[in-house]
């Protein structure tokens, strides 16, 4: 195990500054292009790394994997579905014991109280995988993805559509507000789609020093308007009741991003979603299978994205 002396965590993405993310981008572009070259394959070599998942994932789970293996080490996989966490023993005991065994934790957990309680007793580097607040894994390998198809993240506009009371809108504004871009959050006017408050009047003090703009609007066409990236997600998240499902479709199905939404938008402007994906809902085929879609070049780069992540947080960035 190497014990850090300045221990880093990721549980959002403002745990990094600018500098750090871009560093963290340019390093994953650089593996990707020579992921074979031995001064990477060896990197992790007897460096152990735990995933806690407490919600199932393929491409969190593969990418992670496949990226410590890629890197010389070891990843263990760990369903708490059957052993949740707090329950038989508390997170801060869970956490402390295994810090004695490996070198990172990763945690896929519902609520952010969870990662906030796993970060504040780990004796080792601790990555959020995933929570209610903050999807940074994601958030980072998207704009990996957008640096090597614009070339720059300066001036551009990104668009998100639909429900929007969510981790990866969360940390797509918070992204958005610290590279001084501008970002239209577009969704219906229903509070029960719309980032929380928090959220907002973090990305408002962000944005005082980048000159980003964030903001809410309910304009479909409004939110097309010069944007260079459009962006959706599920609208099914999990823990969505069943019996909620038909009214979701109906509230969120004019906030779907179709040919006239990327129409109205810059004609170089590309389509992003985190994926899994349901076509007819929350895009249209059309879209998503499109010549704009950039959707499994955005999936690959998880890989790339949290190799140099885990090698940052171990200083191992060299």
């Amino acid at each position: 195990m190497v014990k850090n002396m300045a221990l880093r965590h990721l549980t959002k993405v403002t745990d990094f500054t600018r500098a750090e993310c871009e560093q963290i981008i340019d390093y994953a572009i650089q593996m990707k292009a020579d992921r074979w070259n031995p001064k990477y394959t060896s990197k992790l070599k007897n460096r152990t790394l735990l995933m806690l998942f407490a919600k199932p994932s393929l491409r969190t789970r593969v990418s992670f994997e496949t990226g410590m293996e890629q890197l010389g080490g070891h990843a263990i996989f760990y369903s708490v579905k059957d052993s949740p966490l707090g329950v038989k023993e508390t997170i801060e005991d869970t956490t402390k014991c295994a810090s004695r065994y490996v070198d990172m934790i990763a945690a896929r957990v519902f609520k952010r109280e969870e990662i906030q309680k796993i970060a504040a007793n780990a004796g080792v580097p601790v990555i959020n995988m995933l929570d209610d607040f903050a999807h940074p894994c994601q958030i980072l390998c998207d704009f990996q993805t957008i640096k090597e198809k614009k070339g720059t993240f300066d001036g551009l506009k990104l668009s998100f559509y639909g429900d929007c009371r969510n981790n990866v809108t969360y940390d797509l504004m918070r992204m958005c507000a610290m590279f001084g871009m501008k970002m239209d959050v577009v969704c219906p006017s229903d509070p029960e789609y719309a980032p929380e408050q928090e959220v907002i009047d973090e990305c408002k003090e962000i944005s005082k020093d980048t000159g980003a703009v964030v903001r809410v609007v309910h304009d479909v066409m409004e939110g097309a308007h010069d944007a260079d990236i459009i962006y959706a997600d599920s609208w099914m998240s999990y823990g969505i009741p069943k019996e909620e499902e038909e009214k979701r479709v109906k509230d969120l199905m004019p906030y779907q991003v179709n040919s006239k939404v990327m129409e109205a938008a810059k004609p170089d402007c590309i389509f992003m979603n985190c994926l899994p994906a349901k076509r007819g809902y929350e895009e249209t085929a059309e879209v998503i299978d499109g010549p704009q879609s950039i959707v499994f070049d955005q999936a690959e780069n998880r890989l790339h994205v949290q190799k140099a992540i885990i090698l940052f947080l171990l200083n191992l960035m060299n």
